[in-house]
């Protein structure tokens, strides 16, 4: 039986997604190849309610509906062939040997086990007549592979096209066209217009006057900057205008935003959000956040309401951010009193007490995303953050729980990714941020990227020294 490609496969690529193996069997066309270490590792995450023990529960699943075609041995390997079914077919070999040339001794389970797993991949691409290539995750696993003279690749590894995310455009206009912008096709005025040129920026000929707008139905839609001034985290350039804008404009039910650490994604979506729920169009804020933490520790968290210990620990950016809010309205109130000189900070103990006061009254929840199975989310403004260290599997089981009556921001950095599982090329960010390409009739999509650093000039610092594009 021939193949066009054979792979062989690292743990990570079927934790990232167990129907992985499928995709990359291209309807049984290629060769999938699993090291028995493979089976092993994946054995051992079964048990657990993160993301990566459903995936591997689910692959454990997968191999269930499958064949045995053959089983032989040759020198020191046992290769068992398989033909699993579900919607698509897949022909895997699975390969053991009885003895591995890896020394165990004084080496940590997990190198011994990537020794395996190359070991493995080293057998095959001798003893397959089609030229055999090793798929993994883990850089650290591919450069072993190369130094091994193994082929070798991530995942989509031949598929890095970054499209150039153009989401704000410029555009220039004539001064007497101005009158006619409001609700104009944007065609009339962009004729390279693209689904994912979101804002403009019209700069009007001989002068220094740009009109800010969003599309919205393929027409122009001034932003009233006065509205969003109207709230406690007022927008400082642009980016942050377009961004509160998708937020507080009805037509958008999902804002996909990339940005950088300090760029203030976190407090103006809580900022939109609170004043949206304070306007009654949603009853509550719910807060999702994957990260590194709650991949570790995901099954001690649960879904934690209120003020809880475990709330503050695992929702530091949400926690910092209401502070932030506490501290800028209350500054706010006072900043046109007469006893400005006057003026004192609250003390932490009394900010305390208002954050335990603005979650109650706007219903602010938090929760993670192991324990959304089988939930519905409705009436809510939800935020999902840290996206870059969500699978494609997790962020779509996450939306699926949420309903027409909900608005979401999906924020995240891919700068900043923690997964051992994912990487900038298959996180649920770039997905999202990919799809935009095209119109989608289903959803009012709003997307953007914040570049500008406001945190302050240590963290621009840091972003400019230890940032690579």
């Amino acid at each position: 039986m021939s193949f066009e490609k054979i792979y062989v496969l690292d743990t990570n690529i079927l934790l990232e997604d167990a129907t992985n193996i499928f995709k990359l069997s291209d309807e049984s066309k290629n060769l999938i190849v699993l090291p028995e270490t493979v089976l092993d590792e994946i054995d051992t995450k079964k048990s657990g309610f993160d993301e990566i023990n459903f995936q591997a529960r689910e692959f454990a699943r997968i191999l269930e509906n499958s064949e045995i075609i053959s089983s032989k041995k040759d020198e020191n390997c046992k290769i068992i062939r398989l033909e699993v079914f579900d919607k698509k077919s897949a022909i895997v070999d699975i390969i053991s040997k009885d003895n591995y040339d890896t020394n165990i001794k004084n080496v940590p389970l997990n190198i011994i086990n990537d020794r395996k797993i190359l070991e493995i991949s080293s057998f095959a691409n001798s003893y397959y007549k089609t030229e055999t290539t090793f798929l993994s995750l883990d850089i650290m696993a591919r450069t072993r592979a190369v130094s091994l003279d193994i082929k070798t690749d991530s995942l989509n590894g031949s598929n890095k096209d970054e499209f150039n995310y153009e989401f704000i455009k410029t555009v220039e206009v004539k001064f007497e066209d101005t009158e006619y912008l409001d609700n104009a096709l944007i065609t009339d005025f962009d004729e390279d217009y693209q689904p994912y040129n979101f804002c403009y920026c019209f700069k009007v000929k001989s002068s220094d006057q740009v009109i800010l707008a969003t599309v919205q139905n393929k027409r122009v839609c001034l932003i009233d900057e006065g509205n969003l001034r109207d709230q406690v985290i007022i927008p400082l350039n642009k980016e942050q205008l377009f961004f509160s804008h998708g937020i507080l404009a009805h037509y958008y039910n999902v804002l996909i935003v990339e940005a950088k650490a300090g760029s203030g994604k976190t407090l103006l979506a809580l900022s939109g959000a609170l004043k949206l729920v304070r306007q009654k169009y949603f009853q509550r804020i719910i807060y999702i956040r994957n990260s590194i933490e709650s991949l570790d520790k995901g099954e001690d968290v649960g879904y934690l309401p209120g003020l809880e210990e475990k709330f503050r620990i695992y929702n530091h950016p949400l926690m910092d951010s209401l502070d932030y809010i506490i501290r800028s309205e209350y500054k706010k109130k006072h900043s046109n009193k007469k006893s400005a000189e006057n003026f004192t900070e609250l003390d932490d103990k009394e900010v305390s007490l208002r954050v335990e006061q603005l979650i109650q009254n706007y219903s602010i929840e938090t929760m993670w995303v192991g324990e959304m199975r089988g939930r519905t989310l409705s009436n809510a403004f939800v935020i999902i953050d840290e996206a870059q260290n969500m699978s494609n599997k997790t962020m779509q089981m996450v939306l699926s729980r949420i309903d027409n009556t909900c608005k979401v921001v999906i924020l995240g950095s891919n700068k900043q990714i923690d997964n051992f599982y994912v990487n900038k090329y298959t996180n649920s960010l770039t997905t999202l941020l990919k799809s935009t390409k095209t119109s989608n009739e289903l959803v009012k999509v709003f997307a953007i990227k914040l570049q500008k650093v406001l945190r302050g000039p240590i963290t621009e610092w840091a972003e400019q020294i230890f940032s690579k594009k």
